[in-house]
């Protein structure tokens, strides 16, 4: 028997026949990102992983720029294509709403810098805030975590949902 092999995420998002396809490489389709969003895949709700982060302070002498506590092992914020910086939601729970303004600008090994870019309206994030960052990038996102904390999507960010269950992550071939 042959393999006849399709993929990518938009493929297997928009597919409505696979006769003959064999091996479907669906990649971040489970979870969705920021890329995908920007490329109209999906819509940034349908995004259905994300990181939490804590601020660990202001640095002022960086135009206002905020450090956390994860830099690109964490939430893989490596540019995207086609949106300025990976999206920040409020607190730990599921929030519907992108803070405006706020962007993960950069991040080194084990540090990211939240950086205002619209900054009249941007609300400030003093030291220990915990932000959640949705990936530009879910499969390196997912790659750095032993598991995921799975969550109620649909309730209030307030109180914190709590953990449903942990999905461990399957390393290997």
């Amino acid at each position: 028997m042959s393999t006849v092999s399709v993929g990518s995420t938009p493929t297997a998002h928009a597919a409505e026949d696979l006769t003959g396809v064999t091996e479907l490489r669906a990649g971040n389709y489970v979870f969705f990102d920021l890329v995908m969003a920007g490329l109209g895949v999906c819509q940034v709700d349908d995004l259905a992983l994300s990181v939490v982060v804590t601020v660990i302070g202001t640095a002022p002498s960086t135009g206002g720029s905020s450090p956390t506590a994860a830099g690109w092992q964490c939430p893989a914020t490596a540019a995207p294509p086609a949106r300025p910086g990976p999206g920040l939601r409020p607190g730990p729970g599921p929030g519907r709403n992108l803070i405006p303004g706020l962007v993960m600008s950069a991040a080194s090994q084990e540090h990211g810098t939240l950086t205002a870019v619209t900054a009249p309206n941007c609300p400030t994030c003093p030291s220990a805030t915990r932000l959640r960052i949705l990936p530009n990038h879910a499969c390196a996102t997912a790659a750095q975590h032993r598991g995921y904390h799975v969550i109620d999507g649909t309730r209030a960010a307030n109180p914190a949902p709590a953990i449903q269950t942990v999905w461990n992550r399957i390393s290997g071939w």
